[in-house]
């Protein structure tokens, strides 16, 4: 059975620290309003975490591990937080598909069942696909980025091509 599976681990072991969502080499971290204060949500929490690990953790092994873990993700946070560059959704030309824009699209596809479908481009950390956020970095985003109401995109899937049409473009807040 792999280790990974127990929960036995050594003292020795080094700790794992999970990776943030990807964001590509060279690529501006761009976020939303919204975006920025999950981050600062999330950072708080962790903070709020660290505190009371420092304070109630009995054991000194695990307590040195939950630390280690807690600081190793609070530096990945500050960092992501540090490049975070705010787009305001006022400054982006609304008759077009930019970072922000939430996007209504229409499948043209009788094998797609001419589904109707409502995504809205954000950052990579506030991506969340069943919920219908996307990052920018995703592939139907860079599909729809510069695009306008009318115009289509054929997005690639397992059941074959599927072009959407953009029904309406808007951005919040």
């Amino acid at each position: 059975m792999s280790s990974a599976f127990l929960k036995n681990e050594r003292a020795d072991d080094p700790v794992v620290i999970p990776a943030r969502a990807p964001l590509p080499p060279g690529t501006t971290n761009y976020v939303t309003y919204r975006g920025l204060s999950l981050l600062r949500e999330e950072l708080a929490a962790l903070e709020q975490e660290h505190a009371h690990t420092q304070i109630h953790e009995l054991d000194e092994t695990e307590r040195m591990r939950k630390l280690a873990l807690l600081n190793g993700q609070i530096g990945a946070l500050n960092q992501r937080i540090a490049t975070a560059k705010v787009v305001d959704n006022h400054e982006q030309p609304h008759h077009e598909v930019r970072f922000g824009a939430t996007v209504h699209l229409k499948s043209q596809s009788t094998k797609h069942g001419k589904a109707n479908r409502q995504l809205t481009i954000v950052g990579v950390d506030e991506a969340d696909a069943t919920n219908g956020r996307i990052a920018f970095t995703a592939p139907i985003a860079r599909l729809m980025l510069g695009k306008s109401v009318g115009d289509s995109i054929a997005l690639r899937t397992i059941k074959g091509e599927n072009v959407l049409k953009i029904t309406d473009i808007s951005y919040e807040g």
